[in-house]
C-alpha cells in the first residue's frame, strides 16, 4: 500500500497530538497527587498545631510523674483514659469541691457523674476510626457524641471547641485519623449517684 506525503504527514502530526495530550493527561494528574497530598499534608500539619494549642493533651494523654511533676505521657498521646486504671467510686462533693479529677487527669466526677476522656486514635474499635468528618464536626457542634448520642460531659470545652471553623475542624480531624491507631477501650460514663443527670 502506498501512501502520499499528505496522508503521511496527517498520520504523524495526530499521532504527536494523541501522545502529547496523553503526556499533558498523565503531567496533570501527578500534579493534582502532588497537590492533594500537600493540601492533606497542609491540613494535618494545621490540625496538629491546633491539637497542640487547644491543650487537646491535657486531658486525652493519660499523665505520669516526670521530673518536674506530673505531665502528659506523650508515648500514650490522646489515647484517652487508660483501659487498666481501674478507679475506685469518686469520692462526695464537699465544700467548695464540687468536681474531682484522677491522678491520670483523664477521668472526673462532679455532678454530672463520672467522665472519661475519649481515644481520640483512629483504632476502628476503641477510638475514631469509624467516625466520619460529618460526625467530628457534628460533634463538636451539638456536644453529642457523633452529634446525635449522649451529651459530651466535663470538663470536655466542647462549647468552646464548637465555635471553630469547619476548616480548623476538618483539619483537627484529619491530624487525628493520621495518628497511628492504639487500642484502648475507655470505660462509659458513669452517671450521678443520685439518678440525676
Amino acid at each position: 500500500m502506498k501512501r502520499n506525503v499528505t496522508t503521511t504527514t496527517l498520520m504523524v502530526l495526530a499521532i504527536a497530538a494523541f501522545s502529547g495530550a496523553m503526556l499533558r493527561a498523565i503531567g496533570t494528574e501527578g500534579q493534582d497527587a502532588a497537590g492533594t497530598a500537600a493540601q492533606k499534608k497542609t491540613r494535618i500539619d494545621r490540625g496538629s498545631y491546633l491539637v497542640g494549642m487547644m491543650g487537646c493533651n491535657d486531658c486525652h494523654t493519660p499523665w505520669k510523674m516526670g521530673p518536674k511533676g506530673p505531665e502528659p505521657d506523650m508515648t500514650r498521646a490522646l489515647t484517652g483514659h487508660p483501659q487498666d486504671v481501674v478507679l475506685p467510686p469518686a469520692p462526695a462533693a464537699s465544700g467548695p469541691w464540687i468536681w474531682h479529677g484522677a491522678a491520670t487527669n483523664t477521668a472526673f466526677a462532679g455532678p454530672w457523674g463520672v467522665s472519661f476522656t475519649a481515644n481520640l486514635t483512629p483504632d476502628a474499635e476503641t477510638g475514631l476510626g469509624k467516625w466520619t468528618e460529618e460526625m467530628f464536626i457534628a460533634t463538636m457542634r451539638t456536644a453529642r457524641h457523633q452529634g446525635k448520642g449522649r451529651p459530651i460531659l466535663p470538663p470536655m470545652p466542647v462549647k468552646m471547641i464548637g465555635k471553630a471553623n469547619d476548616e480548623d475542624l476538618k483539619s483537627i480531624f484529619a491530624y487525628l485519623q493520621s495518628l497511628a491507631p492504639v487500642k484502648n477501650k475507655v470505660p462509659a460514663p458513669v452517671e450521678p449517684a443520685d439518678g440525676s443527670k
